[in-house]
């Protein structure tokens, strides 16, 4: 199948989208949701939730499209409104807690014994996480934000962030053990 694009560049498809044009609006849109919902996913672990924090996410893109400056990455802009949208509706849940003496005890859950680890295991063994851990963890790791950065997006020290960070590998790093996915060697 072959795609015609309707828009000669970014540029102009988002000078029409601000202007009001539905059918450029909806472009953006069927572009970028995918990768999006994906986005919010990360840190949202229901699926409804997380398409939800995704539409607010768009309309808040839509209401903000004229600001954006063409000096970047486009996907790049809507991805950080989307990280910061799925912040707030985690603080917004009270569903976020940073606290240095978390002691969760944890249940291991037979994914299978397959050795090729899927992006949906993965997400399952992410989302386990204390909140806390999984949004600095989810903002370092994968979205490749710096301690400082993340401090300021989540309103916590630098030493929280990397405190937070090191504490999910730890937990991460356990759960992968105890599945026999890591190991010294063979299993």
């Amino acid at each position: 199948m072959k795609i015609i694009s309707f828009y000669k560049n970014e540029t102009q498809l988002i000078k029409k989208a601000v202007s009001g044009n539905r059918e450029a609006q909806r472009f953006i849109y069927d572009t970028y949701a995918p990768k999006m919902l994906g986005v919010c996913r990360q840190y949202i672990k229901d699926m409804q939730f997380a398409e939800d924090v995704m539409v607010a996410g768009f309309l808040k893109v839509f209401s903000k499209l004229d600001s954006f400056k063409h000096q970047g990455n486009f996907e790049g802009w809507i991805r950080k409104i989307m990280i910061r949208e799925s912040i707030s509706y985690l603080r917004k849940k009270q569903f976020v807690v940073y606290d240095d003496e978390i002691i969760e005890k944890n249940t291991i859950v037979d994914y299978g014994n397959d050795t090729v680890l899927e992006v949906e295991y993965i997400q399952n063994i992410i989302d386990d996480l204390p909140q806390g851990y999984k949004m600095v963890f989810v903002l370092f790791a994968i979205e490749g934000y710096k301690h400082k950065e993340i401090a300021e997006m989540l309103e916590i020290s630098e030493s929280t962030s990397k405190s937070q960070l090191f504490k999910a590998r730890l937990l991460l790093q356990k759960k992968l053990r105890e599945q026999n996915i890591i190991g010294y060697g063979a299993k």
